[in-house]
């Protein structure tokens, strides 16, 4: 396991904030880059106690968290939706262009 560098303590500081964790999170997702998404749910969960206290908040498996979470994750819509609430955030989709 790497380091954790100064920008990384500097991340996971910010993304206690709920406010921070949503823009970040949203960045990651407007990225439409699956990895930099599952990067971003692991650095909140980070952020939010670790893996086992948000498995725990969100009523999954430890293990399987780790691995909905990893590389190779694709984690489900009902996972995401459990894993959001357990770490105080929810999903929710907007019209990428508003008419007038």
């Amino acid at each position: 396991m790497a380091p954790i560098t100064e920008y990384q303590k500097d991340l996971i500081e910010a993304l206690k904030d709920p406010t921070e964790a949503a823009a970040y999170l949203n960045a990651a997702l407007e990225e439409g880059d699956k990895d930099a998404f599952l990067l971003a749910l692991r650095n909140i969960a980070e952020a939010n106690g670790g893996m086992k206290a948000v498995a725990e908040k969100a009523h999954l498996n430890r293990e399987s968290l780790y691995r909905t979470l990893s590389s190779r994750g694709n984690p489900e819509i009902r996972t995401l939706f459990n894993l959001l609430h357990g770490v105080g955030l929810r999903l929710s989709v907007t019209p990428e262009q508003v008419t007038a």
